[in-house]
Order: C-alpha cells, then structure tokens, then sequence
C-alpha cells in the first residue's frame, strides 16, 4: 500500500491507525492548523505522523521539496544511526549498463565540486576529457588497438586531474566526526548510505550529506573503477554467489531481478560511461526519491529543523516511475547446476508476489515453520534427526517479487537429490497441516521477543524505517504488519503452501568441480595517482568550524555497575539491571577448553541432539521454544560458556529445564554415531573453503606450527571410538568446576539469586579448574612464504609479524597506529594500496593485541587482489609497513576519531558483563579505554613513528597465499622470503 494522502490523515487518525502532530508550535496553535499539510507550514513549523503504540516512537515528517525523514529518539548512548536511502537499485539499471547503481554508490563516496578538491576550476576540464574519453572508448569495442590508445589517454589525464583531487575527503572527515560503520550497499530495490555518528556532530552530518547528495562529482573514476573490478572478481570466486545468481536467472527470466545482477556483467564494466551515471543520478538522487532515517539520541525539533536546514535547499523533482514485468507461471520444473570448489550444496526457489502483501507475511510465517533455529521442522526432522549435514531456509524479499529458498547440505555418500526430496518432504508436511497447533502461536511471540532485542540497536531500529520508505508503505502499514503477522491462521498456511509449493520451482545443484566457464576482469594498465594526504579542501575547512558541544566519556565501572554477590562459595553472581525490557541473559563461564581437552568441544556439542527426563531431544527444543527462551553451549580454546537467554517471565521454568539437561543428559549412541559421520563431512567441506584455509587453518599453522588450536582435534579413529556416556559424564562433570555466572535482566538480585540457589545444581563444594594449556607460538624468525593451491581468481594475502607479548601500556599507542595506518576507508593502506594505485577492493593492517595475558600480539596485514597485480600488491604492503608516511593531516584525524568515538561510546545491556569478561582475561579491573582516551590526545607523530620503527619495521614476517597455481607469479613471492607449498593435511591435521 502507498502512503496514505494527507486528504485521509484525520480519518485515518480517528480510526486510531495514524495519528498527526506538529513540532515548535503551541498545542492550541497546532489544532487550529489545518491537518491536511504535510510540509513545512513556516520556517521554523514542521507537521509530521506518528503511529499508536509505535514502540519506536517514530516521527515521519515531509520537507516541503518531498524529502522524507524518518526520526526515532533512543538514547542509550550519545550516538545516532543515519541511514539515506535511495529508491534506485539494481532493477533500475539500464539493460545496456549494468551495475550502475553499485558503481554510483562508490562515486557518492568521491565528493563534490566543493568536498574532496584542492583547485575545482582546474579539475573540472580534465574530468571533462576523461568523460568525453569513456564514450569515445565505449563506441571502439571492436578496434583493440584504439581502445588501447583511448586508455592510455584516460590514464593520463587522470594522473592530471588527480592533482587536484583530495582522496578519501569525505572518509577522513566522517572519521574526524567519530563516525563509525562508514558504508554503504546496494541492492535490487535499494541504495542505502549508512553512518554512525556521536550525536554532537548532526549538523556536520547534515551539512556533508546534503553536499554530497546534490551532486555526483566523477573524482579518481579509473581507480575506483578497478575496485570495482576487483569486487567483481570476489563475486566469480564465491560459489555461493554464482548459484544464487543463477536461481534468480531462472525464477526471473523477465524481471531484472533475474536479468541482471547487482555488480553488472563484465562487459558493462569494461565499457562504463560516466555520462550514463551522471543522467541515473540526476534521475533517481532526487528528493522525493530519498528517505533520512535517524535513529539515537536525539531531539526532534532540533534535528529537523537542522536537517530542513541543509536538506531543504535540495531542488524538488518527480521521482521516475518503474513499470515492473510481469513474470508468467514457471511451466516445468527448472534444474540447473552449478561447478566450483566449495563443498556441495542444493538450494530450491519458489517465486512469490513482493513484499508488501499479504502472501508475504505467510511467506514469512512458512519459513520459521520450516526453519527458526529451534523447533522448525527444518531443525527437529532434518537437522537435530541428522538427516542431511544442514538444512535451512531463508527469505529473498522484494518490492516487486519474494523468493523463498529451501537450502542442503549434504551428508558423507548422501545425493544433492535425497537432500532436495527431504526438504521438500518437510515442505509436504506443512501441507498436511502437520505440524503443531502452537507452533504460530509461539512463532509470533518469538518474533515479538527478537524485535524487542533487536530494538535495543538503533542500526535495527533505522534499518526498519529505510525498509519501510523501500517497500513504499506508510509507516503505520509497516508497524501493522507485525501486528497483521499475528492474525496467520494454521487453516490459512496449508492453503498457501498448498496453492504455491508445487513442482515447478527452480533447482540449483552446486557440484564441487572445476568451473569450465572461469573468467575475470582484465587487469587495465593504471598509473598510481597521488594520495594528496595533507590537502585539504576549503569546505572541509568550512564544514570542521560547524559548532560541536563537547561530550564527556562514560567509563564502565566494574565495581559500580555491577554487583556481585557468591551463590555459594567458588560460585560468584555478576549482575546488571535491565531497566529497558522484559528480556534477560543468562550465562554460566567455565576457564576450561577443548585446549585442555578436545573432547569438551564434541561434548558441547552432542548436547543439542540430547533429551533429559521425560523429553526427548526435539520435545525439549520445543518447551524452550514454547517458552520465549533458548540455550547454547560452547567450548572455546579456555573457557566454556553456557548461556540461557529470552523473557525473564519464563526465567524459572526455563532454568530448571536447562539444568536438568546440563545434569542429566540422556546418552543416544545413535545421534552420536551420526554426529561423528557429520564432522567428518564437515571436516572435508572445510578443505574445500577459502575463507577456512587461509584465515584459520594456514593462520595457526605459521602462529604455532603443526600442532596449534585449530589441529588439536580428535583422529578419525578416535572420534569414531567415542562412547556416549564419556561425552555426557564431560558434560555432567561441567557445572561441578568453579564457575561464575553472570545475569541482565530486569529482576532484583535478590530474587535471582533464590532461582539460582534452588536450581542450579552444583556440588557443595566446587572442583578448581585445571591450569590452562596454551599452545607454544613459533618465534618467526625466518622469512617464509606459505602458499595453498585454490582455483580462484583472485589471490588473497596475509603479512603476519609476531609482536610483544601482551601489555596494557601499549594500548594507547596501538589504538592510534591502528586508527591512523590500518583502521578504515580513511586510513593510510586504504589510501594507498586502494585509492591511489587501485590494487585492491579490500586491504587493511593491524597491529592485533592479543585477548589474554601471556600471549603475543601480532601484525596482520590484508590484501585481495587479482594474481596478475601480485607484485604490485604485495610490494605495496611491504613499502607501507617498512616507511610508515607521514601525513599530519592523517594524524589529527586518527586522534579526532579516537576521542570522539569514545566520547560518546556507551557499554550497555549485557555488553557490560562481557567487557568485565574480557578484561579479566587481560588481567585489567577497570575500563581500558580510559588510557586510550586520555593518552593519543597527545601523541606526536614522532612517538607513533618510533613505535612503527620499533615493533614493525623491519620484523621478520611468514607471508601467507592462497591462490590458483596456474596464476601465482612464484619468482615474485621468492623475493619475501623461502616459498614451502602446504598440503591441506599439514594444515587441517587430518
């Protein structure tokens, strides 16, 4: 439904489904307005709506130019998720330019003709040859030879242009603001920028956004272009992709859902045209077509007219008009296959109407029948039963049309078909109406308990507004919708299932294999241009005088803001008061680990597929469920953390219910015997990931060699000598060690402490824990270069250098280095291996402390690249981490980021008892961000300098590639040191 006119705002108030207020008016002088304005009546009045019961209290107001803005007061910390969003995705692209939208989205990064230039008078000529250039490069597809010479032009003249540019201004100034979560995203309905700012900064916000968003400069095209490329490149590297791609292709034949794809095909991208860019922008980047959702601490009237202030001014202009195909009725069932190197999987799509009808909630409802992580059919009949290695389902929901994928993995021997038939088997049953008659009901009460905890995040609370702008729903259609998804019947949901859930769905079965249609970007021949580190344009100059009210850092105080009492001896309570909801979390934590004893981590484990007393195991799945609570074991390398989170209302039932599981496993050698069968299939899908190979297993192997945390697992022989009373007597034996536990929630401690007394059930007296067991790390002293063989395109590296061992005196110091050399879009590596030479889509370093005393720390260093700019690439690294530059501007930054985050960071909820968790690793007693915050404030850069010399410069590193042998340039990584190729079995260990 479209938003209501203002001709039905009062009768859609007396009906008590919207209401209308006004803001910087006396209430006798509001009702004597008419209700019919929607606009700004006078400069300094602003009508907005509201909705009954809203428990955002948002206020949706319309600028007189059609902007919309979104405004919701939550003040949980001086802080404030922005998100612009911009009716404009995918789907609007041009068949002919493809990935427009996206390529846009990196240009609104680039500045204006104000922002991100040091001379605009003489830019402004050279980015009109460049453009000019593009259409001519364009139109000689079929002359090589001229187009080669046309980009030699384009890369010379932006070398040119490039003089007068100011890379990565606007980055530099968000991060000056504070501002956190820098992005943006596009999507097939959707570009949407977000930022997190300290609530002191609105009106630099305000001021840099409605600069950037009223005019698309195309600064530093040629280099952002390749990070295009390169992002391209990590979509043909991902499997998951090409088959996601490839269900849209055929559920979609019409629709440009399914007809083009978010980054756009190869050919568009190796043929952009600015001049196409610059007419999308002045189309859709209008303000009708543009909606502000702010959500944080703030005050209404303020931050309207502050936005009205700088947003206002914005010309009007009717937003364009999409006419969406109709897709006809899938005549046949469709298969299609996917090859490529990770583990196989099927997924299943049915196509369904967009996401502003009523099929869609039912589409909702059905796919946490199938699937909610506990009682799902899904969970209990494939997952918990062990049928399939991992079944899910999950939602694609859009404007025009929703999909609904059923997604398998396979078990060892077990067939991509017998997967599909299973799921579709559960599918079947939902037909028959056989499923639980509570389980809607307490599908909806769960969803009420997620959105009320996720409501506790002002980036869930704005993402909310934008999806309603997207969807083009009021925002009291949006908040109905909750309320709508409450009315599903069961009779309701067989029909639908009945009606939609036929044979003529789509089929993708991802095959591990060789893919024989392999391609990537062409690497073009760019000259690096200058990073401009210490200019600064005049605006930015303008926009850094803006007002700003000093805001004072709140430190969490352990001894204050949590009290502490012992259940029993050995058995301390930490405890915070939730004074926002009804919710609590829960959690028991053990300093034991699969480091003393790998079996913990399979008992952990085991526990799911277990009953206890008159429950079997889906049964007690069920009662949580039921209840609005739900549990989780886990074993880390030393410490186990058992949790019990959801309403405190349920807070006695569902602890005793936990307890008599943690107490009283019933042992089932069968689940047992299937779980083993699932580790080990999971253990050979393992080798066939990328993001596993490298960051985990290659990673401790050069940190501790062959035996490390990652190896220290059970043999094949041994997991299958497993009995199942030695995992339940592990599990038995946890809550006999001296442990703590840690509560937030909304009951007095008082009485938390008598339900834990009368049902935690623990020995009189508790075990000592034995000592911890730490792998010894390798002193990394020679230069090594580890590589793996994957078939990708890209090449990914990690630098890795061992630092110091653990010290709090080193945080400050660490904080700024990080912040200035490695921290974000704004910092030196991005600035220079991303922006100026176009080496990367993704690059970052960072001196990493370690998470416990006695362990070292460590200097990782990233970098993504096709495997042709290899040299470049890790030559670039290599410069940036033995001669830091030297940019004052940079510096000033880094330190204005730092002081403004933690100015108005807040550590809250249950954030406070795991920061007191974290601290007590490092052996700290108070808030570690106090030195931070006190002590970069005055660092010189001599200081930052020195430590850069001292702990990087010059320290030995282990190189880590993985990478396509036919591709790596192995002369090239001789040069960093002796090359040794590792076996996935050095790595894995098994």
């Amino acid at each position: 439904m479209n938003k209501p006119s203002l001709l039905l705002l009062p009768a859609l108030a007396a009906l008590g489904l919207i209401t209308q207020c006004q803001s910087s008016k006396p209430a006798a002088t509001a009702a004597a307005t008419s209700s019919s304005t929607a606009t700004v009546a006078t400069p300094k009045e602003y009508t907005y709506t509201t909705v009954p019961n809203d428990p955002l209290g948002v206020r949706v107001y319309k600028l007189a130019n059609g902007l919309t803005v979104y405004l919701s007061d939550y003040k949980n910390a001086p802080r404030i998720q922005t998100y612009i969003a911009v009716r404009a995705g995918s789907k609007n692209d041009p068949a002919t330019a493809t990935g427009l939208a996206h390529y846009l989205e990196h240009m609104v990064f680039k500045g204006t003709s104000r922002l991100g230039t040091k001379d605009w008078a003489q830019e402004k000529p050279q980015l009109d040859k460049i453009e000019a250039l593009y259409e001519t490069y364009r139109s000689q597809r079929n002359d090589p030879a001229a187009r080669k010479r046309t980009y030699h032009q384009i890369d010379s003249i932006s070398g040119v242009a490039a003089r007068y540019a100011v890379p990565n201004e606007y980055d530099k100034l968000m991060g000056s603001l504070g501002s956190k979560g820098s992005n943006a995203h596009t999507s097939n309905e959707e570009t949407v920028y977000q930022e997190d700012i300290p609530s002191n900064q609105l009106e630099k916000w305000s001021a840099v956004q409605a600069e950037r968003f009223k005019e698309m400069v195309p600064r530093l095209f040629h280099t952002e272009l390749e990070a295009v490329y390169e992002e391209k490149n990590r979509g043909l590297d991902s499997d998951f992709s090409k088959e996601f791609e490839t269900l849209n292709a055929s559920l979609y034949p019409t629709h440009p859902y399914g007809t083009q794809t978010t980054i756009g095909t190869i050919e568009h991208l190796q043929n952009p045209s600015i001049t196409e860019i610059r007419k999308y922008f002045n189309q859709y980047y209008v303000p009708g077509n543009v909606a502000l959702c702010l959500s944080g601490d703030l005050d209404y009237d303020q931050t309207i007219r502050l936005i009205d202030k700088y947003f206002g001014e914005w010309k009007p202009q009717a937003p364009p008009t999409f006419s969406a195909p109709v897709e006809k009725p899938l005549a046949a069932p469709i298969t299609k296959e996917v090859v490529g190197p990770a583990a196989e999987n099927v997924m299943v799509g049915y196509r369904f109407a967009g996401k502003a009808t009523r099929d869609a909630l039912r589409l909702r409802m059905l796919d946490k029948i199938l699937t909610n992580g506990q009682a799902g059919l899904f969970d209990l009949d494939l997952n918990q039963q062990q049928k399939v290695l991992q079944a899910s389902s999950f939602t694609d929901l859009n404007d025009d049309y929703s999909t609904h994928i059923l997604y398998g993995s396979p078990r060892q021997g077990q067939k991509l078909e017998e997967v599909q038939s299973l799921m579709l088997a559960e599918v079947e049953k939902v037909k028959k109406g056989d499923f639980p008659e509570w389980l809607i009901p307490a599908i909806v009460n769960n969803e009420k308990l997620n959105r009320t905890k996720s409501y506790e995040s002002n980036e869930a609370r704005a993402s909310a507004m934008y999806e309603a702008f997207i969807e083009r729903v009021s925002w009291a259609d949006y908040v109905k919708q909750n309320e709508d998804f409450g009315t599903i019947t069961k009779a309701e949901i067989i029909k639908f299932a009945t009606d939609n859930y036929g044979p003529n769905a789509v089929t993708v079965y991802k095959r591990t294999g060789t893919d024989p249609n392999t391609v990537k970007v062409v690497k073009p021949a760019i000259t690096p241009v200058p990073a401009n580190r210490d200019a600064a344009s005049a605006y930015y100059t303008e926009v850094s005088k803006l007002p700003a009210t000093d805001l004072a850092p709140v430190f969490v105080d352990y001894k204050k803001d949590i009290q502490t009492t012992d259940l029993k001896p050995g058995l301390p309570l930490y405890y915070t008061h939730n004074a926002e909801n009804g919710l609590f979390s829960l959690f028991y934590a053990i300093d034991l680990g699969s480091n003393n004893d790998p079996r913990l981590d399979l008992a952990t484990d085991y526990l799911q597929y277990l009953g206890t007393g008159n429950y079997s195991a889906a049964q007690l799945q069920q009662e949580f469920y039921k209840l609005g609570c739900s549990f989780a074991v886990s074993s880390g390398q030393d410490r186990i953390l058992m949790s019990l989170s959801g309403l405190d209302s349920n807070l006695e039932p569902a602890v005793k219910l936990f307890e008599q599981l943690l107490n009283a496993p019933r042992p089932d050698a069968a689940a047992l015997q299937n779980m083993v069968a699932g580790i080990l299939k999971q253990r050979q899908d393992a080798k066939l990931n990328k993001g596993v190979i490298l960051n985990a297993a290659m990673l401790n192997y050069a940190k501790y060699g062959a035996k490390n945390p990652f190896t220290n697992v059970l043999s094949e022989q041994q997991l299958k000598a497993l009995k199942p009373e030695q995992l339940t007597a592990l599990l038995k034996s946890l809550p006999t060690y001296q442990h703590r536990s840690l509560y937030y929630g909304p009951r007095e401690v008082t009485a938390l402490g008598s339900v834990l007394r009368a049902n935690h059930r623990t020995p009189a007296t508790l075990k000592p824990t034995p000592a911890a067991k730490d792998f010894a790390e390798q002193p990394l002293k020679e230069k090594k270069v580890y590589w793996v063989d994957y078939k990708m395109v890209q090449a990914e590296i990690l630098f890795l250098t061992k630092g110091d061992l653990y010290s709090k005196a080193m945080a400050p110091t660490v904080a700024l280095y990080n912040e200035y050399f490695g921290g974000g879009m704004g910092s030196i590596v991005f600035q220079d291996l991303r922006e100026s030479k176009a080496l990367a889509y993704s690059a970052s370093s960072r001196y990493a402390n370690a998470d416990k005393t006695g362990r070292s720390n460590y200097i990782v260093s990233y970098i993504g690249t096709q495997s042709d700019k290899l040299p470049e690439a890790m030559s670039g690294m290599e410069n940036l981490l033995t001669d830091m530059p030297m940019a004052e501007a940079n510096l000033v930054i880094a330190k204005q980021s730092i002081r403004n985050s933690i100015a108005t960071d807040r550590i809250t909820h249950e954030g406070v008892l795991l920061s007191y968790e974290r601290a007590r690793r490092l052996g700290l007693d108070y808030d570690l961000r106090r030195d931070v915050y006190e002590q970069t404030q005055n660092m010189t850069f001599g200081e930052l300098q020195k430590f850069q010399q001292a702990k990087i410069k010059g320290q030995n590193q282990v190189i880590l590639v993985i990478g396509s042998k036919d591709r790596l340039n192995f002369k090239e990584l001789a040069k960093y040191g002796s090359v040794e190729q590792l076996s996935l079995k050095e790595i894995f260990g098994y």
